[in-house]
């Protein structure tokens, strides 16, 4: 999806990935405009300035939502800024007028290696501000560890696979052998689709966010077959021992940013409960944190209020939260899971919340009214 300013009369772009998600040894280089920002003129369709987030991507981290449009106060300057909300977890915040970065955005070594054939680049753009808001990289520290069994487990199911830091490259699944490359946050993770919310009258930026670690099956091809070198059979999530994730709670967090300091005001996990771990049967009496279960929600924002969707144990239920600390102030069921973002619209001076359910057999469009 696509942002635009009515002002300066811009278009931008969040580019998607090069084919394939995973291998990119017939593409060598950087592969611009991949997995770039691009700032186009609306009326002429030229470029005006681009940003890439990823270069030479094997990692599915593409720029999923639409930018984010803030005009923030960053010592003592109004800027006119981009917010683009990343899978990896990073946030990167441009100036949206230049494409010059508000904080300063580093290109710093990563891993290399991985398939035979690949060419990565060396090194890939990490931003200084603001921090990031998911697990970054496969880590023995975000392992679950509610027992020492269940954690000596989850060490056995990861050294079947190759793991590192941010950008560890994917690599050859082995048949009784090597699973893959473990990707933190995975395909799924990180932000999404669902995007992010902006406060105006606080700059504040609001991020969903969730881990769902993957390790992509990659699987040589014959040369007669094709001329790519290796084929994605799928793009298998990470599982953890006796059913559990792999990980330590939260699954899914909510992320305040200040954009005016590029700092966390508050990181909240999205529900108390997460079905798989909370009705284990060997984690029954135990007192578990708050787990962060209820699922990454594209989040309304209102002078007051951050109002989102929320699965928990007894089905689903929009949440309102107090935008300044993430405290959850008010639950109201819903008849089925939602399908999009809230909408908010008044009538008459009286306020509306409307969201698309997806009820069975047909989906349905639903309406809240605050009280008079």
């Amino acid at each position: 999806m696509m942002s635009a300013d009515l002002e300066l009369g811009y278009v931008y772009l969040p580019m998607e990935a090069a084919t394939d998600d995973f291998y990119g040894g017939h593409r060598p280089g950087d592969n611009l405009f991949s997995e770039s920002i691009v700032a186009l003129d609306a009326r002429t369709g030229e470029r005006v300035w681009h940003f890439q987030t990823v270069h030479h991507g094997v990692w599915d981290f593409d720029n999923p939502a639409a930018p984010n449009l803030m005009d923030i106060t960053v010592d003592g300057r109004e800027i006119k800024a981009l917010a683009q909300v990343t899978k990896q977890g990073f946030t990167y915040v441009l100036d949206r007028v230049t494409g010059e970065p508000v904080w300063p955005i580093n290109e710093m070594p990563v891993p290399q290696g991985g398939l035979p054939g690949e060419k990565l680049s060396p090194t890939q753009p990490i931003p200084t501000k603001p921090p990031a808001f998911a697990r970054q990289g496969m880590s023995l520290d975000f392992l679950i560890d509610f027992t020492p069994e269940i954690r000596a487990e989850a060490e056995a199911i990861l050294s079947e696979y190759t793991w590192g830091p941010l950008f560890t490259p994917p690599s050859e699944t082995i048949q009784g052998g090597n699973r893959g490359t473990i990707i933190l946050p995975g395909a799924g993770g990180g932000a999404n689709w669902q995007g992010a919310g902006v406060d105006p009258l606080n700059n504040i930026l609001f991020v969903p966010s969730s881990d769902s670690p993957n390790a992509p099956l990659m699987t040589t091809l014959p040369a007669e077959e094709s001329n790519f070198n290796y084929l994605r059979l799928s793009n298998q999530a990470v599982r953890g021992p006796r059913g559990l994730p792999i990980l330590k709670p939260p699954y899914a967090t909510i992320t305040a940013f200040d954009m005016n300091r590029g700092e966390i005001l508050w990181q909240v996990p999205n529900g108390e409960h997460f079905a798989p771990v909370t009705n284990h049967p060997d984690l029954a009496g135990m007192d578990l944190p708050p787990l962060g279960g209820g699922g990454r929600p594209s989040v309304l924002v209102t002078p007051t209020l951050l109002i989102h969707a929320q699965t928990t144990l007894d089905g689903t239920v929009l949440v309102a939260r107090d935008k300044m600390t993430g405290a959850e102030l008010k639950t109201i069921p819903l008849p089925a899971s939602v399908g999009g973002a809230p909408m908010s619209y008044s009538i008459n001076g009286r306020q509306y919340i409307a969201m698309s359910i997806l009820s069975n057999p047909v989906p349905e469009l639903i309406t809240l009214a605050l009280p008079d």
